[in-house]
C-alpha cells in the first residue's frame, strides 16, 4: 500500500500516518499518544470497550459503532454526549480523520482537553 492510500489521523495539533483499518486505540499508543486522561492512562479496560476511558470526537472515516460500543455510550457518563464521540479501542481508521480529546476521567466533557499529553 503506498503513502497515497494511508489514512491521516489528526490528534493533538501531530499528523500520524497509519495502516488502513488500524485500531486507532493502538495505533495513538504505538505513536506515544493516548485517548486517555489523567488517570484513565492506568485505569482503563485495555482496549475490551467497556470502560469508555477511551472515548474521543471524531471526523471522518471510521467503523460503524459496534453493539458493544452502541452499549458502552449509552450509559452515564457518556449518555447525551455530544460531538460524534467514539470509543478509540472500538474503531477502525478507514479515511482521514481528526482525533479530538474532551477533558473528564472518561472524556465526556464538553470541552477540549488541552492537556491530553500533561501528566
Amino acid at each position: 500500500m503506498g503513502d497515497l492510500e494511508m489514512p491521516k489521523i489528526v490528534f493533538e495539533d501531530k499528523i500520524y500516518t497509519c495502516e488502513m483499518g488500524a485500531n486507532l486505540r493502538q495505533f495513538l499508543l504505538s505513536q506515544g499518544a493516548s485517548p486517555y486522561n489523567g488517570p484513565a492512562k492506568a485505569i482503563n479496560c485495555l482496549g475490551l470497550g467497556t470502560c469508555g476511558t477511551c472515548s474521543v470526537g471524531i471526523r471522518g472515516e471510521v467503523s460503524q459503532l459496534s453493539g458493544m460500543e452502541k452499549f458502552r455510550l449509552s450509559l452515564p457518563p457518556h449518555k447525551g454526549s455530544e460531538g460524534g464521540r467514539r470509543l478509540a479501542c472500538q474503531v477502525q481508521v478507514l479515511g482521514d480523520v481528526e482525533v479530538i480529546k474532551y477533558e473528564g476521567f472518561w472524556g465526556q466533557g464538553e470541552t477540549q482537553n488541552p492537556q491530553t499529553t500533561a501528566q
